[in-house]
């Protein structure tokens, strides 16, 4: 979403060129993101999350020739994959300039300790060929300066995300009533939210739990929605039948059950419109986009206390934040919006107003063009 805006609305300033590799079988295809826009990606299939040798090497000979023909002052990478393989094969070309944006990390919580150092040995080494690094959030910041030392604080830049929120404020009654139609949520129903994909890291356990224990303490109606999909989705329904709560998968059967999922959504105004509350339960994020969003769409939150959280979210004021993992607290905080209609309302109104003056796509590209311009002069390319 970050590169879709920065594509977008950088220009003329800048004339970019926009990437993207191919998905796996389990993500969401985010082609509508750039089609949103006007944009019209260069796709390179073989850049893949997984790590495949040959698919990789195919990936980076395709983006040197594509680096070769453009002449770019700049290259700017996001996420792990194509930071990799977008800063070697720019590193080989003698780009002048080469950032990358870390949206999260995969240093805890992802794999196993030898794998762990490996990766950060790696991106280590990737920052030695950076000319900036960009964190997300002020804790991302001092993870990868101070925790991880994946390179000195003083090569980072702390750049906030920037999306295009007022959609999430335009038509809310009817874009509520439209997706509560089309799942059969009453309004007498309050409908608690979980985004994202359906993997260990986001913890879906941890929301099911919280579920059960909720419902049995509140005598309030409640359903539970789970947007996205992943490889865990088959371990997580297992989940809701052992917690005794009635499942169902949307994009199957439209039968009426307190928990469901709708798999991927790509209108996010329309189903936020449609909570709530929205929960994030992960062991590991960067900074929260799910959250972010929902907060726009005047939807108060409850999240455990994890990476960047704490930059998107004002414990308290627009949100509850509990400690990763603590089962009952996550379920208490639900319990404290659900119970109470007033605070529910108040969190929302702060939410939308605390993300709007922080998060919009016009403060990232005022940002992102002050430090590119930064970088260009220190290369003496200005």
């Amino acid at each position: 979403m970050n590169a879709t805006y920065l594509s977008r609305y950088m220009a003329p300033e800048f004339e970019t060129m926009l990437v993207i590799g191919g998905k796996d079988d389990h993500e969401q295809d985010a082609t509508h993101l750039a089609e949103r826009l006007d944009l019209h990606p260069v796709e390179v299939p073989s850049m893949k999350r997984a790590i495949d040798p040959r698919a990789d090497r195919q990936a980076y000979m395709e983006i040197k020739k594509l680096i070769r023909d453009f002449k770019p002052d700049i290259v700017h990478t996001h996420a792990a994959k194509s930071g990799a393989i977008g800063r070697l094969a720019a590193a080989a070309c003698d780009v002048p300039v080469i950032v990358h944006t870390f949206h999260g990390h995969v240093f805890h919580s992802y794999f196993n300790k030898a794998k762990t150092r490996a990766f950060i040995e790696i991106e280590r080494y990737l920052a030695r060929k950076s000319s900036g690094i960009i964190a997300i959030s002020d804790l991302q910041k001092q993870e990868l300066g101070s925790v991880y030392r994946i390179c000195s604080p003083e090569k980072i830049k702390v750049i906030p995300l920037g999306l295009d929120l007022d959609r999430f404020r335009e038509d809310r009654a009817a874009k509520r009533a439209h997706f509560r139609n089309k799942y059969k949520i009453r309004e007498d129903e309050l409908a608690i939210g979980i985004i994202g994909r359906i993997v260990p890291v986001k913890n879906h356990a941890l929301f099911v739990q919280a579920a059960a224990r909720l419902m049995a303490l509140s005598n309030k109606k409640l359903r539970f929605v789970i947007v996205g999909d992943g490889d865990m989705r088959p371990q997580m329904e297992a989940e809701w039948h052992a917690a005794g709560i009635g499942y169902s998968y949307c994009p199957e059967s439209m039968d009426t059950a307190t928990a469901f999922c709708t798999s991927w959504q790509t209108e996010m105004d329309i189903v936020l419109a449609g909570m709530d509350i929205v929960a994030l339960s992960s062991h590991n994020e960067g900074t929260p986009v799910s959250l972010i969003e929902a907060q726009a769409a005047g939807k108060a939150v409850v999240s455990t206390d994890v990476g960047g959280v704490r930059d998107a979210v004002a414990d308290g004021k627009t949100g509850l934040i509990v400690a990763p993992g603590a089962t009952e607290a996550f379920a208490d905080a639900l319990l404290r919006l659900t119970e109470n209609d007033m605070l529910r309302t108040e969190m929302g109104i702060s939410g939308a107003e605390w993300v709007n003056g922080k998060f919009s796509y016009q403060r990232l590209v005022n940002d992102m063009s002050g430090y590119y311009h930064s970088l260009l002069r220190k290369a003496k390319i200005q």
